[in-house]
């Protein structure tokens, strides 16, 4: 896999893992209820789902690479629409991003923080397609399949772990009464733009 090509796939996972959805929401929640060490147990349980979904998908798209080229690029075209579509529905409706605004005591049960974390993760119809539609778009079929696939799905990983530690640390600076967010909409225009721009670049090299 070529560096520029996996640079591409990092700012896309990035952007992803970044979006506020029930996952960072979830590691807020118990970050401000437990602390930000304790939260990473959240987070192991989100990545193992996200483990496991990636091990889905490269199962899934090894075997239809083998069987037909065809319908392996028809996945890339939807792929890059879906893209597109997530940018254009982010653009529209903004992003915004739900705090606690004072912890819940409540007893510690690390196995009960890890489940919670995977079942957000495995019963997320939207980071299913997202995980499918994604993976297709940086693949080369003309170089070993599974070497590729280890590395997208290492790195998608690691961005979402890099941005869910990144938000835990962020609520307890909200827990401490820091207030300052950036607008909403902004956001939604920042990481929309982004999205759509990729749909779009992706769409043309689907064409090819």
């Amino acid at each position: 896999m070529h560096v520029e090509t996996w640079l591409a796939f990092c700012s896309i996972a990035f952007l992803a893992a970044a979006i506020p959805g029930p996952a960072i929401l979830l590691v807020v929640t118990h970050s401000l209820q437990f602390g930000t060490m304790r939260s990473l147990i959240t987070v192991a349980g989100n990545i193992t789902g996200l483990f496991t979904m990636s091990a889905c998908a490269i199962l899934g798209l090894s075997a239809l690479v083998m069987v037909s080229s065809t319908a392996f690029t028809v996945i890339k075209i939807i792929g890059a629409i879906y893209l597109l579509y997530m940018g254009i529905k982010i653009w529209r409706s903004g992003i915004r991003i739900n705090t606690i605004e004072k912890a819940q005591q409540v007893p510690f049960k690390p196995l009960s923080l890890y489940a919670q974390g995977l079942m957000i993760s495995l019963t997320n119809p939207k980071a299913i397609i997202f995980t499918s539609a994604l993976f297709p778009q940086f693949v080369n079929v003309a170089e070993p399949l599974l070497s590729q696939f280890l590395i997208l799905a290492v790195t998608l990983m690691t961005c979402s772990f890099l941005c869910l530690l990144s938000y835990s640390l962020l609520s307890q600076n909200l827990k401490a009464g820091t207030k300052k967010f950036a607008s909403g909409n902004l956001l939604g225009k920042i990481f929309g733009s982004a999205f759509i721009s990729a749909g779009g670049v992706l769409a043309i090299s689907a064409q090819r």
